[in-house]
């Protein structure tokens, strides 16, 4: 597949749901308990920040020991990175292009698993309890209730997440593997989530961001994404 068809139905393929504006500022809050609990955090040696959603936000991606740095890739629902990303290395069998799911031999039609398991969420294996990948439903929160700046940080091109409550978190735009190749590094950012597409169990949900545009949508789960974890809210 060529890059730019590849890229092309990346940025608009399945988009369900409508992009914040990223030039918008949020309205500073305060009563609001979320944003009221401790600003940031460590969990397992990982730090974290409350962004005043109903999850605290991870500083850097898996991988990564600063918050632009790209760290690791993962297809969807595999915990190791390898050399080449394609339907023939993919841990949970193949796709064929007809439309079969057929030899997809977990989080298919027939186990009707659509969120991923914490022996397969690559952020509870390699950070640990307590930590996982977030789903379609809290990328959406984020997206939503944050205000994304595409920016440059220490050198390196990404977005500045802006939360009500004045806290930050940044994603650097670290592209995608697709086969052996690193692709639009440096231009285009993508997040895997948890979630499964129901109806279509050879796709997922990730969140992806570039400089003109922030948004969720669904691609290949053999694809290799960086990924930003999450852990729960502390009552």
């Amino acid at each position: 597949m060529k890059k730019s068809i590849l890229f092309a139905t990346l940025c608009c393929a399945a988009l369900l749901f409508a992009a914040c504006n990223k030039n918008d500022e949020p309205k500073e809050e305060s009563n609001n308990n979320q944003n009221e609990r401790t600003a940031t955090g460590t969990k397992n040696g990982h730090d974290w920040v409350n962004l005043g959603l109903s999850v605290k936000w991870a500083t850097c991606n898996i991988g990564a020991n600063k918050p632009e740095a790209y760290g690791n890739y993962y297809a969807w629902g595999e915990t190791t990175t390898k050399e080449t990303y394609s339907w023939a290395t993919y841990k949970y069998g193949t796709y064929n292009f007809d439309g079969d799911n057929s030899k997809l031999t977990k989080y298919n039609t027939t186990d009707g698993k659509t969120t991923l398991e914490a022996d397969n969420d690559a952020a509870t294996v390699n950070w640990g309890e307590g930590w996982r990948m977030p789903t379609d439903a809290e990328w959406d929160e984020l997206i939503k209730k944050c205000a994304w700046t595409w920016t440059t940080q220490n050198g390196v091109k990404g977005c500045k997440i802006k939360a009500t409550n004045g806290n930050t978190i940044f994603l650097p735009a670290a592209g995608y593997y697709n086969s052996a190749s690193m692709d639009f590094v440096g231009v285009y950012g993508g997040c895997w989530s948890s979630s499964l597409h129901a109806d279509g169990p050879s796709y997922a949900w990730y969140a992806y961001f570039h400089s003109d545009n922030v948004n969720k949508s669904l691609f290949y789960r053999y694809i290799g994404r960086t990924i930003r974890p999450v852990c729960e809210i502390d009552n």
